[in-house]
């Protein structure tokens, strides 16, 4: 906690706001490719490998245009008429074996802190297998039949680009990311719901991914036209180093970068990071109740019993 100077008013750090919101379940967190690559998923550049051998394309229309593979998969579907191929080669690939994951801390973690929806840009299956080794429920969304089907009460896992086991679930070629540009398909439309009144902490994300980039400045736009940004939820996107140009950038749309603090190495960050807020969850106050004001009594006709149809619960039995 910090105390300003003359009011006396304590204001918390910035890993306190964090972890009171995590503790009251009013945090979510999203996934990047880095988390996945820290428990030995092959890297982008594995996949570019792999179309430009397919394709037969020589290494240097990668290094004279400086193509992603977003673009080279959208050649790869014009010349195949399909991305199912390619689909079928990632998800026999693009997996690790279910001890990494079981042995990895950050996903420990990542279960643990109990988040009520966990995005993720990744295809693999890690988070899932996550919460499966520790034993713990899930559900997981890719379509809007899934939003409507989850169970209250569970971590969602919401696949933001797609997963394996549908292929039109897929946001892998140019055309399917220009196509969520207008950030109004189902998932799309969840996630704004999710994020307007909650914080959220984007870990295993580069700043230079434009994507990324363009999902932050979408929750800035959103709360800019709504009026009231003072009262924007304090979101954190978490870097191994600091970098004062990004940490500039996203203080303009309103997110604070976390960075790791003392001698910790790069490669236990996050781990240190995800350590640090389990603990200030453990030791933060309670917060004060709220002050009880003067009694109101009803009036007769407002304490006339109210019926409510009940119903029952997927899978209660009830």
């Amino acid at each position: 906690m910090k105390y300003s100077k003359g009011c006396g008013k304590i204001r918390s750090s910035p890993r306190d706001v964090l972890a009171r919101a995590i503790r009251e379940r009013h945090a979510i967190l999203f996934v990047g490719a880095g988390v996945s690559m820290s428990v030995g998923l092959p890297s982008w550049q594995t996949l570019i490998d792999h179309l430009l051998d397919e394709l037969e394309l020589d290494r240097s229309v990668i290094e004279e245009t400086h193509e992603s593979y977003q673009m080279l998969a959208e050649y790869y579907r014009l010349k195949q008429g399909s991305i199912g191929p390619l689909r079928s080669w990632m998800d026999r690939n693009w997996k690790v074996a279910c001890d990494r994951v079981s042995g990895s801390e950050v996903h420990r973690l990542i279960v643990e802190l109990d988040f009520p929806a966990i995005y993720t840009t990744n295809y693999d299956r890690n988070l899932e297998t996550a919460f499966e080794v520790h034993d713990k429920p899930y559900a997981k969304i890719t379509n809007a039949k899934e939003i409507a089907d989850a169970p209250e009460g569970v971590t969602q896992i919401i696949k933001f680009h797609g997963d394996f086991d549908d292929d039109t679930s897929l946001v892998l070629t140019e055309t399917d990311f220009f196509d969520r540009l207008s950030f109004d398909s189902p998932l799309d439309i969840k996630f704004r719901a999710d994020a307007l009144g909650r914080t959220i902490l984007f870990i295993g994300y580069s700043m230079s991914d434009p994507n990324i980039r363009l999902l932050l400045h979408r929750i800035w736009e959103i709360w800019e036209k709504s009026g009231r940004k003072e009262d924007r939820p304090r979101s954190f996107v978490f870097m191994p180093s600091p970098n004062p140009v990004q940490e500039a950038l996203l203080a303009r749309w309103g997110i604070t970068l976390l960075t790791p603090e003392g001698d910790t190495s790069v490669d236990d960050a996050l781990v240190a990071l995800l350590r640090d807020v389990q603990a200030r969850i453990r030791t933060l106050p309670e917060a004060a109740p709220e002050p009880e004001g003067p009694e109101i009594k009803p009036s007769p006709a407002s304490v006339a019993p109210i019926r409510r149809s009940r119903r029952p619960r997927p899978g209660s039995g009830c």
